[in-house]
Order: structure tokens, then C-alpha cells, then sequence
């Protein structure tokens, strides 16, 4: 299974439809959304071209394709002109292991997926050494391990900070990559 994972888009139609070509061109089976679908929230500034009712119509064309969360910035409201579930606080995944981790024993790794401003470094479930905690939020991409487990960011689509790109993150294999917008690989982990 090949999932492509993206955040804080916050109603920026320009960088959802780069999203969406982005994931036409990765073709993946799943495209997972970590919150800040459609508003921009007071300490960020607009992003570019902020049309949240634009970005409403690009997700809902491929509502079947998604899996979401909520972001601090997502409401009710939002939930009443999407016309896919984006209340979770949190999902679990399930992906598979490399090859090396599958002669350890280990054939499946659990994915905690959450938007980050509840749930985060300092404020973890119960996660065992190896699983996943993969949030959004702070805008900034990670690839960390930690005592108690793997903490990973894919960025954000629209508002990148601390230097970082504009992106998303690729499942597949038990190996992740973080890429830009047009597909150039910036990080990975296998």
C-alpha cells in the first residue's frame, strides 16, 4: 500500500492544486490529511492564493480518496461543507516493515496520525518502541527517533517554517520520503 501524507494546507487553493497534481503524478493508494484544511489560523499570515471555498471543492472531488484528521483550525463548520470525515482527533495505520525489520520479527508497524496540538513529543499515548507518532501542526519537517518511539512531520503544503519546503511524505514499503511539491526528494527514512 502506498499512502501519501500531507498537512496544513489552511485554505490555500494554489498549494492544494500542486498537492493534487503531485499526488496524481504519486498515484497512491490513500491520500492521509493531518488538519488545517481550510482556514489560516491568527498567527499565520494568508497563504497564497487563500480560497478556502476553492480548496472545499478540490478535496470534496476526491472525498473517496482521503483519510483526515482535525487540525486546531478545523470546526463544525468546515465539517458541513466537506463531505468527508475530518473530526478525528486521531487514526491508527497500520503499515508494513522493511525486509530488514521483517527478519527482526516484526511484520507491521502501528501509525498513531493525529494534527499534533493535542497529541505530540510531549504529550504521547502509550507507543511502543518502533511505532509511529505522525503529526502535522508545527509546519516543520522531522524525521526523529525517540525513546519511546518514531516521531515524524511532513511539513506543510502552504505555510512551511523554519526553512523548510513545501510538501508531503510518501509511505510505501515501511520506507517514508519527504518531497517537495514537484516530487524532489528531501528526506528519507527506511
Amino acid at each position: 500500500m502506498k499512502l501519501m501524507i500531507a498537512s496544513d494546507i489552511h485554505g490555500s487553493a494554489f498549494y492544494c492544486g500542486e498537492l493534487l497534481k503531485a499526488w496524481e503524478r504519486e498515484k497512491p493508494d490513500k491520500l492521509v490529511l493531518l488538519g488545517d484544511l481550510l482556514y489560516h489560523g491568527p498567527r499565520n499570515d494568508l497563504p497564497r492564493g487563500y480560497a478556502p471555498k476553492e480548496v472545499i471543492a478540490m478535496l470534496n472531488g476526491i472525498k473517496q480518496e482521503l483519510l483526515c484528521v482535525r487540525g486546531n483550525c478545523d470546526t463544525e463548520v468546515d465539517q458541513m461543507v466537506l463531505e468527508f470525515p475530518i473530526l478525528a482527533d486521531y487514526a491508527w495505520l497500520y503499515v508494513p516493515v522493511t525486509e530488514k525489520e521483517q527478519g527482526e520479527g516484526r511484520r507491521e508497524r502501528m501509525v498513531f496520525v493525529t494534527h499534533g496540538h493535542v497529541f505530540h513529543q510531549g504529550h504521547l499515548l502509550m507507543l511502543k518502541p518502533g511505532d509511529i507518532l505522525l503529526h502535522g501542526h508545527t509546519h516543520v519537517p522531522v524525521c526523529h527517533r525517540g525513546e519511546d518511539c518514531l516521531y515524524m512531520n511532513p511539513g506543510s503544503v502552504s505555510i512551511p517554517k523554519e526553512g523548510s519546503w513545501h510538501g508531503y511524505m510518501i509511505c510505501e514499503e515501511g520506507r517514508f520520503a519527504w518531497k517537495d511539491l514537484s516530487g524532489a526528494g528531501k528526506l528519507q527514512f527506511a
